[in-house]
Formats: structure tokens, C-alpha cells, sequence
């Protein structure tokens, strides 16, 4: 059989021969397939780096004196007997051109680097299953100094492992894992228990020893935008973001699972995308195969070879000094698949907690940039300290994993072909003249500069001021930062402030409770995070349910379930009032020990809040009624019961039946539950559809007993 299958592909590949084409096309120079780009039309394109400067580029980082540090992923789609052939590079513009001349090998041998961060002088490195630090500490330019800080990620698939390490605004740095499991220890932890990280992200913080899961799973991009909110990227979902932070969720293990959303897809155009490059052949005839199959299985699903999202990757929020104004803000995204870039404008909706993703005006019909060049791969992006976005092109034949291509498609392609290439462009305005060179030198700046940098109209000066500030804990300049947060009158300035007094430790009550009262909602919303720490704070955090922003608001209502004082409990409630109709707040509530229990209900049946049926308030006592009865707490159990045969409850249609079927639901989860018990139960759950009282009684006698 396998004899007929490679006569075939020969015969093929000798057909299609005759016929003058080949079945991939050949590679362009970097200055040929700039010719094939077409670009919004206010921009044009420039090398920044090339063959063979830099090979495979997947991520790049500038460190503080703007030194640019590219991870090659040499060894993408090799076998395990090549692997470890990555490394990373530093480049430098000597001459000030605005193209790199000089390529310094900084490590190499790694196994399916992804990622690189500064951090202390050195770099944070992702080469699964490893989370490593790097220095040179001679000054050759190359690293001597090895730390493996966090081991355990899962390494079977280049396309998911560890990646995209980012500094957050609230000091924190993060990494998408794709959702991969993993039992992660940290070396500076040996007393930790290992981490299993399956079906999260995963963040740390190197200054306090601390690491946890976050909310994902991400996959190839990870955009964090000023206020901390947290976009990524997988595949066909180009842009997702963050809705509730995993350690919300983690805090009540009773959740049942229709309750723990935690991201959304925020695209309002997906899953369509402007492509210009030819379909390969292997997609092309992969795809009708598939299609074939779900076709004679009558599958209601079907698969595009073209014009739709396939391979996103690398989703940055520009957050540079050097685009025009209505580009801030936006985030773009490459799919290597298609040979693309494309941009989403991040607009906010007043009755959302989320943003919503949209096209540009100019952008309805075509991509930001898009080209013919099928070689192009615009696998990740990056803003520099000169405030550009710069495009890392992988610039390869073929880019998707061979696990997931027929084998006797594979026979037809080269994945060794692009071992040889690699591009870096920088994205500028038309109207810029000659490329000028910027100089950050912060690593040898006063702490004092550091504090003005925070004032830089380039985020990347903030966020990279910031970081160092951290690093050095110089607390002589806590009264200049204090100053910036009391005057400065850019309210990104102010958080930056703001996270710099938290991480040196000079945070306060006063000056949390000042943050609360922001006129900026980011500010806002980023002081409600912070003051779970301070018990003086609660207050006016539930005077926050009523913020006109309704982000604030349900950041607040996730923050007071931090909080253990019963207090919380009518703040909860009138959260519900108030925002109910939201599953985002119902899950908000519910996460918490205090906006689950039973205090919860009676409030809320005091307020009258259960005089009507509505569907979500139904869904609400359902779910709420489910996490009482897997706590199976005698108390809790019984005081719903007692609740529920209240008359004001048993005039409201399907109420007492919806807190019944969740009541009864939670309790069989509980463990150690007699068979003959679930028996009851399950009888008691279908008497509740016709007659709710009589298995609400039921229910009564069984938990007296």
C-alpha cells in the first residue's frame, strides 16, 4: 500500500510538473516580497532584519538600553532527533540606519524556545518544559548564568506549550499555556507543591516568590492592554479576552461548570479574513477530504481551506508614540496560515463587561496587510522603544505542525524548506522621513528618570520603567511616585504610579480608597483589585456596585467576594439587582463563599427580588441552590428547604422546582453518598416538576432524619 501511495504522489508531482507549475511556490528576497505587500494606505513597510541575521524569528524584546533579543525558533517542525537548535540572538542598528547590522548569538541549543522577557539584566526564556532565566554576566554579550525557575510544561507540540511571557501592569508577568497540563514546581519554591496547570495559563512574580494559574487557555498571543486586561489568541479565534480571573473561580469549588466561564470570544467578524495568498495544495485537498467525511456521516459541520482564520498568532496591543492617534489602542493580529495581518479596534460596550473586537472602516473588504507571498508567516509582533510595530516573519514554506497533515500529504512538502530564512519588518507611518534612532539607556538611568520615564507618551518606556523600579527597590523615590499619582493628569500615568507604590511595598488604605474614586474607570476598576488587601476599603468598594461603568462594577463585585465579613452579603445582593440579568455578574456573585450561601437567598427574598419569574433569575437560584447542595452543609441544606416553603416563594412560578433541581443536583455530587440516597434523590427531583411542595417536604423529613 505504501508503494501505491508514493507511485501516486510521484505521478502527481510529475503531472503537475509538465504542466509548468510546481505545487509550492519558491521563496522571495525580503525586498521582492515587500513588493507583493499590499498595506492600509497611510503605512509602508521597512526591514528591520533579515537572513541571516536573524533565522525563524518567533518573539522579540527590547531590553532597557534597547537592545532587540529575537527568539529563533530553529527547530519548529523537526523531529525529536534534531531538536534543540533554537536560540536567541541580539541585534544591534551600529550605524543608526535603522537596520540591523549585528547579530550576537546570547544563547543557544534550546529545544523550542517560544518567548523572551528582561528581567534583572538577563532574560526569562520559554522552552518548554522549562521557564529559564539567562545572564551574561561578563559582558561578551553572550549568557553564562543558567536558573531553570519553573520546570513541568507540557513539550509534545510546539504550537502549544509555554509562551508569550508578558510584563502586566500589575506586576505580575504572564505566559499562555494553552491549556496544557502540567505539574509545575519552582525552584525557588522547593516547599511548593507542584502546580497542575491543565486547562489554565499560568503567571508568576519573581519578586515575591509567587506563581499560580491564570485564566486561559492561550495559545499564540497574548495582548495586555493599559488597564490589565488580558486578549489572546488560538487558532481560529483570533481575539478572546479574559472576562473573570481564574483565582475568582478556584475560591469556590462548588461551581457547577455551566457557572465557570471565563473568556469570550469578542470578535464581531469572525471567522472571516481577507486572504491574498494561494491556498496550499496539502489545505486544499486536506479540507475537501474532511468535508467528505462530515458529509457522508451527515456531520453538521464544514471546513474552509480559505478565507477564514486558521492559524492567529501573535495578537500585540500597540500601545506606541508613533501612529496616528485612532491606531492606540487597536490590536493586531498575524494568521500565518493565511500570510496576513489583521487589526481589531477594541470598542466598549456600556452593558458588557468585555470589549467587542470590530474592523476598521478601511479595513471591511481587505486586511490591514495582507500579501501573494505564501512564504510569509507573521508568527508574533512587537512595539519598540521608538514606538513601531515590528512584524517577526517566520518566512516559511509550510507552517502547520505534520501531526495534524495525512501522512501521504506530507510526502508532498518540504518542511525543512525556510530553514535558511527570516525577517523582521517595521511598520511606519507614510509620511515618516529617514528612520532616527532612540536610545532608552534606562538600565543606567537615575530611579529618579525612571519615575519621569512612567510619563513617556510610548508604553513601552512606562511599562519597562516600571519593571526596573521593581527591580530595584529604590525606595528613596516613593515620594516623587506618590507625587505623580496625586498630580499627574493621564490617568495611565497615574496607574502606573499606582502599581509601582504596590510593588515596592508602599501601598495604603488612603491611597487605594483615593484610586476608588478615579475619574479615569480603569483607575477605578484596577484600585477595586487592590483594595481586597485592605479591610478599611470595603465600604466604598460596595458603594462601587453603582459606578456608571459597568467593567467597575463588576470588578467590585468580584473583589467583595475576597472579603469574609457579612457586609459583602447585601452589596452581593444588590449586585443582582442591579446586574443579574448578566451571567458574567451571576458567576461574579456566585464565586464567592458569601454569594452562594443562604444569607445570599434571604436577603434577596426580603427585597422581593423573587416576585417574578424571569429566566435568569430562575437560572440564578438554580445554580446558587446547586453549590448549597454540594457543600451538603446540614444548616445550609435545611434553611433553603425552610426558604423555599415560604409562600412568597411558592407563588413564583418554577422557582421552587429550579432551586430544587439544583439543590438536588449539587448534593449528588458529594462524595461518599449512599446509592439508596441518590435513589430518593432522583425521585424527589422528578416529583418537584408537578408538585414542588410535596418534594419539598420530602426533602425535609430526609435531612431531619
Amino acid at each position: 500500500m505504501a508503494i501505491n501511495v508514493q507511485f501516486l504522489i510521484l505521478l502527481l508531482i510529475i503531472l503537475v510538473s509538465c504542466e509548468g507549475k510546481p505545487l509550492y511556490e519558491g521563496p522571495l528576497s525580503p525586498e521582492e516580497s515587500m513588493k507583493t505587500f499590499q498595506l492600509a494606505d497611510n503605512f509602508k513597510v521597512e526591514i528591520f532584519a533579515s537572513e541571516p541575521l536573524v533565522i525563524d524569528p518567533v518573539s522579540m524584546q527590547y531590553d532597557g538600553d534597547g537592545n532587540a533579543y529575537v527568539v529563533g525558533m530553529l527547530d519548529a517542525y523537526k523531529d525529536d532527533s534534531v531538536k534543540g537548535k533554537g536560540k536567541i540572538v541580539m541585534l544591534k542598528d551600529t550605524n543608526g540606519d535603522g537596520r540591523a547590522d549585528t547579530s550576537t548569538v546570547f544563547v543557544d541549543s534550546l529545544r523550542e524556545a517560544t518567548s523572551v522577557l528582561p528581567w534583572k539584566g538577563g532574560l526569562l526564556v520559554c522552552a518548554a518544559p522549562n521557564i529559564t532565566y539567562y545572564k551574561d554576566t561578563d559582558g561578551d554579550g553572550r549568557s553564562d548564568l543558567k536558573e531553570i525557575l519553573f520546570s513541568g510544561f507540557f513539550n509534545k507540540n510546539e504550537e502549544v506549550q509555554i509562551t508569550n511571557l508578558r510584563f502586566g501592569i500589575d506586576n505580575w508577568i504572564y505566559a499562555n499555556n494553552g491549556g496544557q497540563a502540567g505539574e509545575i514546581s519552582f525552584s525557588r519554591r522547593p516547599d511548593a507543591l507542584g502546580l497542575n496547570v491543565q486547562g489554565a495559563d499560568f503567571r508568576f512574580r519573581l519578586d515575591r516568590n509567587e506563581f499560580e494559574r491564570s485564566t486561559g487557555p492561550g495559545q499564540f498571543g497574548l495582548a495586555i492592554d493599559d488597564w490589565g486586561h488580558r486578549f489572546f489568541t488560538a487558532n481560529s479565534l483570533h481575539i478572546r479576552e479574559v472576562v473573570v480571573p481564574l483565582r475568582y473561580l478556584e475560591r469556590n469549588p462548588y461551581l457547577p461548570a455551566s457557572a465557570k466561564s471565563t473568556i469570550q470570544n469578542i470578535s464581531d467578524h469572525d471567522p472571516l479574513m481577507h486572504q491574498l495568498s494561494e491556498t496550499p495544495y496539502w489545505r486544499q485537498e486536506r479540507t475537501d477530504r474532511r468535508n467528505k467525511n462530515y458529509q457522508e456521516n451527515n456531520l453538521d459541520r464544514v471546513e474552509y481551506a480559505r478565507g477564514h482564520f486558521t492559524g492567529a498568532s501573535g495578537g500585540t496591543y500597540y500601545d506606541g508614540d508613533k501612529f496616528p492617534k485612532e491606531y492606540y489602542g487597536n490590536i493586531f493580529t498575524g494568521d500565518v496560515a493565511g500570510s496576513l495581518v489583521h487589526r481589531d479596534i477594541l470598542s466598549v460596550v456600556d452593558s458588557l463587561p468585555y470589549m467587542v473586537a470590530k474592523r476598521g472602516e478601511m479595513e471591511k473588504d481587505k486586511e490591514f496587510m495582507a500579501t501573494t507571498d505564501s512564504w510569509f508567516r507573521p508568527a508574533n509582533f512587537s512595539v519598540g522603544p521608538d514606538g513601531y510595530l515590528y512584524i517577526m516573519d517566520m518566512y516559511r514554506q509550510h507552517i502547520e505542525t505534520p501531526m495534524s497533515i495525512p501522512e501521504d500529504l506530507q510526502e508532498t512538502m518540504d518542511f525543512d524548506a525556510g530553514n535558511e530564512y527570516g525577517r523582521i519588518y517595521r511598520i511606519v507611518p507614510k509620511d515618516v522621513g529617514p528612520y532616527k534612532p532612540v536610545n532608552p539607556n534606562l538600565t543606567k538611568a537615575s530611579s529618579s528618570e525612571l519615575v519621569k520615564a512612567l510619563q513617556h507618551e510610548n508604553r513601552w518606556w512606562n511599562r519597562t520603567a516600571q519593571r526596573l523600579l521593581l527591580e530595584r527597590q529604590d525606595k528613596s523615590v516613593i515620594p516623587e511616585v506618590r507625587a505623580l499619582f496625586a498630580q499627574s493628569e493621564n490617568p495611565r500615568f497615574r496607574l502606573h504610579a499606582l502599581y509601582v507604590l504596590e510593588g515596592m511595598d508602599a501601598l495604603d488604605a488612603v491611597t487605594v480608597m483615593t484610586a476608588m474614586k478615579d475619574p479615569s474607570a480603569g483607575v477605578r476598576e484596577n484600585a477595586a483589585i487592590l483594595s481586597e488587601r485592605f479591610p478599611d476599603c470595603l465600604s466604598q468598594l460596595a458603594e462601587m456596585i453603582n459606578d456608571p461603568s459597568i467593567r467597575v462594577a463588576f470588578q467590585a463585585t468580584l473583589s467583595l467576594g475576597q472579603f469574609k465579613d457579612k457586609a459583602v452579603i447585601p452589596a452581593l445582593a444588590k449586585a443582582l439587582e442591579l446586574h443579574g440579568q448578566s451571567s458574567w455578574f451571576r458567576t461574579a456573585v456566585l464565586s464567592s463563599e458569601a454569594g452562594s450561601g443562604i444569607d445570599l437567598l434571604k436577603i434577596l427574598e426580603r427585597n422581593s427580588f423573587f416576585k417574578d419569574a424571569s429566566s435568569w433569575k430562575l437560572n440564578f437560584i438554580e445554580t446558587g441552590s446547586n453549590v448549597i447542595g454540594a457543600r451538603n452543609d446540614k444548616n445550609q441544606v435545611s434553611g433553603l428547604l425552610s426558604l423555599l416553603a415560604q409562600s412568597s416563594l411558592s407563588n413564583t412560578a418554577g422557582l421552587q422546582s429550579a432551586s430544587i433541581k439544583g439543590l438536588v443536583e449539587g448534593i449528588e455530587k458529594s462524595a461518599g453518598l449512599e446509592n439508596s440516597l441518590k435513589e430518593k434523590l432522583k425521585s424527589i427531583s422528578s416529583e418537584a416538576e408537578g408538585n414542588a411542595p410535596k418534594a419539598i417536604q420530602d426533602l425535609i423529613e430526609l435531612y431531619a432524619k
